[in-house]
């Protein structure tokens, strides 16, 4: 193996004894934040594990080792970068009522959402998928697929479902709460210039939200 990839604390290890598990986690999360923005750099088909290894100072090896290869770090990325949004209660024992717990959710979703960062991956993933089938998989199980069983499960609570309409389909929810905060998408892609300013997109939020909650919640709720 190329030695210039070899883990320098892999081969201090055998010295100095097993890493700190402190040690370790720093050192993961380094080679996230650094395949993070490699791939946004030059996009993930051109983005090599060589390269990432490189610029994380870790071996190929490693990565094999703790991701399985080039999809399940993307995967592992972008579940990071979504983890870091939803510290908070988690949404299944949230003992607070729907709304204010829908409320916080949006926040912090659109939040994600509208960073430059998470438009330039999911330019990358509408540019590369068509050739590229592993990276919309991996895109999918890293973030939208884990937000969407997070909000079925929270919608599924028999103390949330008592509060929305006996008619509301439940199984559509997620879908529909996520295009509510998301709006209008494509004039971020197409028009990236004409950005509202954080005002502005707070009212459209909670004028979205207010529309869907005026589809789940019995009148006057």
């Amino acid at each position: 193996m190329d030695k210039s990839l070899q883990d320098p604390v892999d081969a201090s290890c055998k010295a100095a004894g097993r890493p700190k598990a402190a040690d370790v986690e720093a050192r993961m999360q380094d080679l996230l934040q650094t395949a993070g923005e490699l791939f946004l750099k030059n996009g993930y088909t051109k983005t090599s594990l060589e390269s990432i290894a490189r610029a994380a100072h870790v071996a190929v090896r490693t990565i094999y080792v703790k991701f399985g290869g080039k999809t399940g770090l993307l995967h592992a990325v972008l579940a990071a970068k979504r983890d870091r949004f939803f510290r908070s209660q988690p949404m299944q024992t949230d003992p607070r009522p729907l709304k204010e717990i829908v409320d916080e959710f949006s926040r912090n979703m659109y939040e994600l959402l509208t960073s430059q960062e998470a438009i330039d991956m999911q330019r990358i993933v509408l540019a590369e998928t068509p050739t590229n089938p592993e990276l919309a998989e991996a895109f999918w199980n890293g973030g939208p697929r884990q937000t969407r069983e997070m909000l079925a499960r929270f919608f599924a609570r028999p103390d949330i479902r008592a509060q929305m309409r006996a008619d509301v389909p439940v199984d559509l929810l997620p879908g529909h709460l996520m295009g509510c905060i998301a709006g209008d998408q494509l004039c971020r892609f197409v028009f990236p210039a004409e950005k509202p300013t954080p005002e502005q997109s707070r009212r459209e939020l909670e004028r979205r939200l207010e529309l869907f909650y005026l589809s789940i919640l019995p009148p006057q709720q």
